[in-house]
């Protein structure tokens, strides 16, 4: 494959045993990702997304079954260019790795990258979601996958949340976690940072009065704040709001999950600024 390029740094691991296998299965865990500053990736496609966007690579495993594939020659590559190793592994490891019984053929592990919160310098139109206390994967991974949708600016994580960079987070934002940024801080530091955001600071709560549809958001950058799934937003975060808002409901449910009541919100603060006739870029 590219042995020509790059001497001993492409590897083939066939047994569960293997130092490599094991590192990267430990990836599973928070600890280990957190250690080894990486987490892990599925698929061809994501792979690629991520090298165009400057992520970087550490290790790039794929499928024997995935030998002579030039599109994976030259992500394998891409991979030893940039100082990565390149695993060639049976299925049975794959299995393994991604706990899968019908695994991607490829894989990554990528360095994780976080945006410092003091970085965030809203404009006019930029939206940015700030989550408490978010606790599920699935909701991360797809708020993610919405501000993306959207052209929604980043994520902020407030408080003691799910990792962004879990297994099941990065496959719930389908890809999305390499196109958008995610800040994470107390919840001390984020209303230090809110003192100084230019903008509007809208959040939803059981105790707003004011209707979503209502508030023209416009022109203005606006921060989402969305509770934690339990217990919603606390007083001193929905305190720091100028806007508390509430989702019109008319069953019996009482509660919007998470991530569709942020994707509701999302929808309507950028709906000045989605069309379908072109992506907007705004």
């Amino acid at each position: 494959m590219t042995e020509h390029r790059a001497p001993g740094r492409v590897k083939e691991v066939t047994s569960l045993a293997n130092p490599l296998v094991k590192d990267i299965k430990a990836l599973a865990l928070k600890k280990f990702r957190d250690q080894q500053n990486a987490f892990m990736a599925e698929g061809l496609k994501l792979v690629i997304d991520a090298l165009d966007l400057g992520w970087s690579i550490k290790t790039l495993i794929f499928a024997k079954a995935g030998l002579g594939n030039p599109t994976i020659e030259k992500v394998a590559a891409r991979t030893v260019a940039a100082g990565g190793t390149v695993l060639e592994v049976s299925e049975k490891v794959l299995t393994s790795i991604t706990r899968r019984d019908n695994p991607q053929m490829v894989v990554g592990v990528f360095a994780q990258r976080y945006l410092p919160l003091k970085d965030i310098r809203p404009k006019d139109g930029d939206v940015w979601v700030a989550l408490d206390r978010v606790r599920d994967p699935g909701n991360l991974g797809t708020v993610i996958r919405t501000v993306d949708a959207v052209g929604a600016k980043g994520v902020i994580l407030v408080g003691e949340t799910t990792d962004p960079f879990s297994l099941e987070t990065v496959r719930a934002t389908m890809g999305s976690i390499f196109a958008v940024p995610v800040a994470k801080a107390t919840p001390e530091a984020f209303l230090g940072w809110r003192k100084h955001f230019p903008g509007i600071v809208a959040g939803t709560h059981l105790k707003g009065a004011v209707d979503y549809r209502s508030v023209d958001f416009k022109g203005k950058p606006v921060v989402l704040m969305m509770g934690n799934e339990q217990q919603g937003l606390p007083d001193m975060l929905a305190e720091s709001c100028d806007r508390l808002l509430r989702i019109p409901q008319a069953g019996r449910a009482d509660s919007l999950n998470l991530a569709v009541a942020t994707g509701v919100m999302l929808y309507e603060i950028r709906r000045g600024a989605l069309s379908l006739d072109a992506r907007s870029g705004s």
